[in-house]
């Protein structure tokens, strides 16, 4: 074999090789860039999905609805008096434990408009929710679950009292947009 038909061969072997290998790297860049943006809900979508790139595909999809979003902070005001509104509801859990858990629900979703987010349905908030907050998720995820069995009359007290933690977790978050701590914490 002469030397041209031997690099005739190898050069585009070693270009191909080198293509592979950027093609892996770059995907396994996003996929841990997903796993740590989306938390446990990378995990969620991959079993939902049934395969990894096909629920990296979906959170890709939300990511571009996200990017769409007009997501606004809250001023001062608003994040005193949806404070003093959330207190109002801890408060109610003493004597209305069922009543406290379905305001809990009704003030963070009343929360994610005020902050920009569609609120059409819980699949669509949760999904849009993930972007941003997808470690605190699981905890939205939770309290739905729990407010399903509250409105069928099924939550035990120590459920209903779990999905308020839930719901607080989330609506700090959300209140604070984004950061660690927030007036809503007691």
């Amino acid at each position: 074999m002469s030397t041209g038909t031997i690099l005739a061969i190898v050069i585009p072997s070693v270009v191909v090789i080198a293509l592979i290998a950027v093609a892996v790297t770059l995907s396994m860049r996003r996929r841990r860039r997903l796993r740590e943006q989306f938390g446990p809900e990378y995990d969620r979508t991959v079993e939902d999905a049934g395969s990894r790139r096909a629920a990296e595909q979906e959170l890709g999809a939300r990511e571009e609805r996200h990017e769409a979003l007009d997501i606004k902070p809250l001023s001062s005001q608003q994040r005193e008096r949806y404070a003093q509104e959330w207190r109002g509801v801890q408060e109610e859990f003493v004597d209305r434990p069922e009543g406290a858990v379905h305001d809990a629900d009704r003030l963070v979703t009343s929360l994610m408009h005020e902050r920009g987010y569609p609120t059409e349905g819980f699949e669509q908030q949760a999904r849009d929710l993930s972007v941003e907050h997808g470690r605190t998720l699981e905890h939205y995820w939770a309290a739905h679950e729990i407010n399903t069995l509250s409105t069928a009359q099924r939550a035990t007290t120590e459920q209903l009292r779990g999905a308020m933690v839930h719901y607080r977790a989330l609506f700090d978050e959300l209140l604070t947009n984004g950061s660690s701590a927030g007036p809503g914490r007691s």
